[in-house]
């Protein structure tokens, strides 16, 4: 995407924009609500065959993506009561390299996804936006957080651990080959 392409996304998305800059990935990155106008970046981003190892497919076309992102552009539930937190993540060179996103349940307590290139794992990306991702929760009055994956992806086992997610038992919408676990968040500024 070119700069003349990105400059109206980012007058688009600015009062919902949260930029991070860490010390690793100098000058940072920048989590955008999730937009339509994505769609097309995050089709070559999805379409990558090895983020499919443990679960789910790659979208069926740009069109569709394009259909699902504007579903979720409302940020909230048909019925109000989910907040639905979409980001993408760009990179400083532009590029995209995945998504984080949370559902927001009533009662302080959300459920997190995430999703990135395999060109962008362990490079820290992941930990970064997921650790941005729940700093914006905790804005929302998030209090518990909780990801549910494949027993077998271990990748996702160690980015959670590291975020300082632990085993839970598991809930009735926990699948046999699932595991779940969750964090508590500060009230502060930490998490």
């Amino acid at each position: 995407m070119s700069s003349e392409q990105i400059a109206p996304l980012m007058r688009l998305t600015e009062r919902y924009c949260v930029v991070y800059q860490t010390p690793a990935h100098p000058p940072g990155f920048a989590l955008e609500p999730q937009l339509p106008i994505h769609a097309e970046q995050m089709f070559e981003v999805l379409s990558d065959p090895a983020i499919y190892e443990y679960e789910n497919e790659p979208p069926a076309s740009v069109d569709w993506l394009r259909a699902r992102f504007a579903r979720l552009e409302s940020r909230q539930s048909p019925d109000g009561c989910e907040k639905w937190l979409n980001w993408v993540i760009r990179l400083p060179s532009s590029e995209l390299a995945g998504y984080v996103q949370a559902t927001v349940h009533p009662g302080g307590r959300a459920a997190i996804a995430y999703e990135l290139a395999s060109r962008y794992w362990r490079r820290g990306f992941a930990r970064e936006a997921c650790e941005a991702m729940l700093s914006e929760l905790a804005r929302y009055g998030v209090r518990n957080v909780h990801a549910v994956f494949k027993r077998k992806n271990v990748r996702s086992l160690c980015l959670l651990e590291r975020l300082g997610f632990a085993p839970a038992a598991p809930e009735a919408y926990v699948r046999p080959d699932e595991l779940l676990m969750t964090r508590s968040l500060s009230t502060g500024a930490e998490t």
